[in-house]
């Protein structure tokens, strides 16, 4: 073999590693900008998510569009949600005072939450026995736990969802610290939706 043919040989092989690194970090470029994975924390969603369930969520869809009632969204919560006791942004509202919390404290938290969404902007919205009634009509939700007679299950007194947010509540009615203590959220602190899980493999698929 001539040493050209050598050095074409080795030429040929660099170009390749170049080209499959180039390949490999732009394809985890657009992972991290499009798609991000997600593990399930805790039983909020169950039965549709079991803790330690991994999801994919769209990072990018809702900027061009609003999100719709029933999609699961990934999020931050206002800083709210993070005490012990759970604070509404309206002292009038929320726990102990027979609505939903129609307001969330003004700053976000920087931990990330998975709902889904139960009331849009404008919506009139109350919950009885852990069932949303919106606009006066019961919603069709085959996907959730009952929540049985816990106190926090129902809020008979109807709250307006502000303009530009969205009101998130937990599969499992009767464990979910959601929008019911906290106050729907802005649009702005929406992640992404959940589209697909991936891990375990018997649970693969699309939500």
């Amino acid at each position: 073999m001539s040493s050209s043919t050598a050095k074409s040989g080795s030429g040929s092989l660099v170009e390749l590693a170049l080209i499959v690194v180039t390949a490999l970090a732009l394809a985890l470029g657009i992972q991290g900008f499009l798609i991000k994975p997600y593990r399930i924390p805790s039983e909020s969603m169950e039965p549709t998510l079991d803790v330690g369930q991994r999801v994919l969520v769209n990072r990018i869809g809702n900027r061009f569009s609003a999100p719709e009632v029933g999609e699961i969204m990934v999020f931050h919560p206002p800083t709210g949600a993070n005490n012990s006791v759970q604070q509404c942004g309206d002292p009038n509202q929320g726990q102990g005072h027979g609505s939903p919390c129609d307001r969330a404290t003004p700053q976000r938290s920087n931990v990330n939450f998975i709902k889904r969404v139960v009331g849009l902007p404008g919506d009139r919205l109350l919950i009885r026995g852990g069932r949303v009634i919106r606009n006066g009509k019961l919603a069709r939700e085959p996907f959730i736990r009952p929540c049985g007679s816990d106190p926090d299950c129902t809020f008979s007194q109807e709250i307006t969802i502000p303009p530009g947010h969205y009101f998130m509540m937990g599969d499992n009615r009767g464990s979910s610290d959601d929008s019911r203590f906290w106050g729907p959220i802005p649009k702005r602190w929406i992640i992404g939706g959940a589209f697909a899980t991936y891990w375990p493999p018997g649970r693969i698929g699309l939500l």
